[in-house]
């Protein structure tokens, strides 16, 4: 005979604090977020967290991902800004600018963009823009 126990969230220590996207999984809108999120699926749309954002290798993100952490081994098609720690690998393909903290790419990564690094200190995407145009002028 089965006996059924009762368990608490406490019983699962990471429960809640990733969402995942799947592959086959298709979102189009803005996700935000306070905990992890790691996207094996496709985003049509801008990713935001307070923590971190994983784009797996199956993962398609087309707008921009902003995190305290990114790490890409899948395709963004976007701006990508980071407060922290920005980690490229595999066979990773950013087509948009970056503004990190700090970044880590190895050698298989193709990135099509500028990139900016300005340590605990990351602004918007269109104020950095905006800046650089008037430095150029």
């Amino acid at each position: 005979m089965l006996t059924l126990s009762k368990k608490t969230t406490e019983n699962l220590p990471l429960a809640g604090k990733t969402s995942i996207i799947g592959t086959g999984t298709y979102i189009s809108g803005q996700i935000t977020s306070e905990g992890d999120i790691r996207i094996d699926g496709k985003l049509a749309g801008t990713v935001k967290s307070t923590s971190k954002v994983v784009v797996g290798e199956e993962g398609i993100v087309e707008g921009d991902v902003i995190a305290l952490h990114v790490d890409i081994t899948g395709k963004v098609n976007g701006n990508v800004v980071v407060k922290d720690l920005l980690t490229l690998r595999g066979q990773a393909l950013v087509q948009g600018d970056i503004i990190a903290g700090k970044i880590s790419m190895e050698p298989t990564v193709s990135f099509n963009g500028t990139c900016t690094m300005q340590a605990g200190n990351v602004v918007e995407m269109t104020n950095a823009k905006d800046e650089r145009k008037k430095a150029a002028e």
